[in-house]
């Protein structure tokens, strides 16, 4: 029997945990972890600001909004929260990325964004 392979990050490690207050994840696991029913490519682990959330609701995804029957609370400033690899790249073209925890990015979101970019909006690279 073959072993699972752990989820591995942009940089070649293990993914680590991108946040868990509020829980975020495609799979409500904490991790920016992906799979074939996340058509939306929820893997880049972001520290979001007021002007990435002010952009989201822009676009119509309304961040800060609380919506207790999924048992989101809404995002503040500093929160972390595994964007859709494809809407950073759009907020990255827009001028308003927010930084970038690379350790919690998963490998799939080099599908959507180019690792030069994610270094650049990077939080955790030393």
């Amino acid at each position: 029997m073959l072993a699972k392979k752990e989820p591995t990050n942009v940089i070649g490690e293990p993914l680590e945990v991108c946040g868990k207050d509020p829980v975020t994840g495609f799979f409500r696991d904490g991790c920016c972890n992906t799979g074939p029913e996340d058509m939306g490519n929820h893997t880049v682990c972001a520290v979001v600001t007021d002007d990435f959330l002010a952009f989201s609701r822009s676009r119509g995804n309304d961040l800060t909004e609380a919506r207790p029957e999924f048992g989101f609370p809404g995002l503040k400033a500093g929160d972390g929260w595994c964007l859709c690899a494809g809407r950073w790249r759009e907020a990255l073209d827009a001028g308003c990325a927010p930084r970038v925890r690379l350790k919690a990015t998963h490998l799939a979101a080099l599908e959507v964004c180019d690792l030069a970019d994610l270094k650049k909006h990077s939080v955790d690279l030393s």
